[in-house]
C-alpha cells in the first residue's frame, strides 16, 4: 500500500512514521523549502503523550521539552500579579505535561519517520485527482503521484483541502486575533524570565516569554483584530499592538526577524473528514487554535489512531469512517474549550483580568486543581488506545 502524506508537519510527520512502520510504502511532501525554523513553545499533554508512548517517541519529546517552575502574569514594570508553580498543573495532569518548541516536536517526529519514508521539502500540492480505490496529487511542476491513499495534513490554510472540498472561507472560524511567534538571542530578557513563563497581565493582547537552554527566548504573542485579513508588514503590526505595555516587550519586539511566523487564530471545521480515498488530518480538519493549547497532541493522537485503524481495518474507506466516527467528538471537545478559554486567555476588561487572577490563586489549592484545568482544556473524551481497538 502507497500513502503520499501532504504536510511535514506534526501531524504529518507523525502519520508517515506510523505507516512506514506498519510496511506501508509512504511518501511526505512539503511544499516549504526546509524544516521550519520559528514557532511557538507549547503544553504537550493529553491523547497525544498516550499516542507519543504508543510510538515510542515520547522520550525524545521529553528529552526535547522544558520543565518550565511558574507561570507569571506580569504587569507594566515586570512586576508579578499572579502565578502559579508550573508543577500544579503537572499535578492535575497525573506528570503527564512537558513544553516543547514547534521545531523541536517536529525535528523528534522527522527522525521517527525517517527510517520509513520518503520526504520531499520544496513540493507543493496544486491538485488532487480521484480514482476507483487510490487517489493521486499533482505537483507544481506537473508530475502525478498516485497512491492508494492521500492525506492533506497541509495545515489550516489546507492545499489538499482547497482542491477536494473547495474554498478555505467555508470552512474557517475566525477567533478575532492575530499571533506571531519568533526567537530572540538577548541575554538581559533570558535572565528576567530565568525558567518562568512570562505573559503580559493586560486586556485584549498577551506576549509570552519562554527560556530556553541555549540562551535564546522564545516569544509568542497574540492581540485582537477586527479584520481577519493578514498585515503587508507582521513586524509593525506587532509593535503598534504590543509596544506600548511596557517592561521587556519594546526589548522583544525589536528583535523580530523578517521571517515571523504570522498568521490568523482560527479553527478549521470540516463536515467530512475523507472524500472517497482522501483523508484530512490534524489543523487541515481539526484545527483547535493556540488558545486549546492541545494542537500539537491533537496532532499526534489524531495521526497515530489513523494508522491503528488503517491497520485493523478490513479496508481503507472502513477505516476512514471508523477513525471519524471515535476522533470527530473528542476534536468537537477540544475546540469548544478553546473558544470558551478565549475569555480566559484574552480578557475584554479589567475586570476579567481580576478574575483570571482569582481563578490562578484558586488553582494553587489543592482538590481544586484538577478542576480548573479541566475548565481550561476540556473534559477527556476516549482513551486513544481504546479508540484504536474500537
Amino acid at each position: 500500500m502507497r500513502a503520499v502524506v501532504c504536510g511535514a508537519g506534526i501531524a504529518g510527520l507523525a502519520l508517515a512514521g506510523c505507516l512506514g512502520r506498519q510496511g506501508w510504502d509512504v511518501e511526505v511532501l512539503e511544499r516549504a523549502p526546509g524544516p521550519r525554523a520559528q514557532g511557538y513553545m507549547m503544553d504537550f499533554f493529553g491523547p497525544g503523550w498516550d499516542a507519543a508512548e504508543a510510538m515510542g517517541v515520547l522520550g525524545a519529546i521529553r528529552e526535547a521539552g522544558y520543565a518550565v517552575s511558574r507561570l507569571s502574569y506580569v504587569d507594566g514594570c515586570g512586576r508579578e500579579r499572579a502565578g502559579l508553580p508550573y508543577a500544579r498543573f503537572a499535578h492535575a495532569l497525573d506528570g503527564r505535561l512537558t513544553s516543547v518548541l514547534r521545531p523541536d516536536l517536529e525535528r523528534v517526529l522527522r527522525e521517527h519517520a525517517r527510517p520509513v519514508a520518503g520526504l520531499r521539502f520544496g513540493r507543493a500540492v496544486v491538485d488532487v485527482v480521484a480514482r476507483p480505490g487510490g487517489a493521486g496529487v499533482v505537483l507544481d511542476d506537473g508530475t502525478l503521484l498516485d497512491a492508494d491513499l492521500v492525506v492533506g495534513a497541509d495545515g489550516v490554510h489546507s492545499a489538499v483541502r482547497r482542491a477536494v472540498l473547495g474554498p478555505e472561507e467555508r470552512f474557517r472560524r475566525f477567533l478575532g486575533c492575530h499571533t506571531a511567534a519568533f526567537l530572540l538571542d538577548d541575554p538581559e530578557v533570558r535572565r528576567e524570565v530565568g525558567g518562568r513563563v512570562c505573559l503580559t497581565d493586560d486586556t485584549d493582547r498577551t506576549v509570552g516569554l519562554y527560556g530556553l537552554r541555549d540562551g535564546r527566548v522564545a516569544a509568542f504573542a497574540v492581540h485582537r483584530v477586527d479584520d481577519p485579513a493578514l498585515p503587508a508588514d507582521p513586524r509593525t503590526a506587532l509593535w503598534r499592538a504590543h509596544s506600548s505595555f511596557g517592561w521587556l516587550v519594546p526589548r522583544v519586539l525589536q528583535a523580530c526577524p523578517e521571517d515571523v511566523y504570522y498568521d490568523e487564530v482560527l479553527q478549521v471545521e470540516v463536515p467530512r473528514w475523507s472524500r472517497g480515498r482522501v483523508v484530512l488530518l490534524g489543523d487541515a480538519a481539526q484545527a483547535v487554535s493556540l488558545l486549546g493549547g492541545q494542537g500539537a497532541s491533537i496532532g499526534v493522537a489524531g495521526a497515530w489512531l489513523l494508522a491503528e485503524r488503517l491497520a485493523r481495518a478490513a479496508s481503507v474507506e472502513e477505516a476512514l469512517a471508523g477513525w471519524e466516527r471515535v476522533w470527530r467528538p473528542v476534536v468537537a471537545e477540544k475546540q469548544r474549550a478553546a473558544r470558551d478559554g478565549a475569555a480566559w486567555f484574552l480578557p475584554a476588561s479589567r475586570s476579567r483580568v481580576r478574575a483570571r487572577r482569582l481563578m490562578l490563586r484558586l488553582a494553587g489549592l489543592p482538590g481544586l486543581d484538577r478542576a480548573v484545568t479541566r475548565g481550561l482544556v476540556g473534559r477527556a473524551r476516549g482513551n486513544v488506545r481504546a479508540l484504536a481497538a474500537g
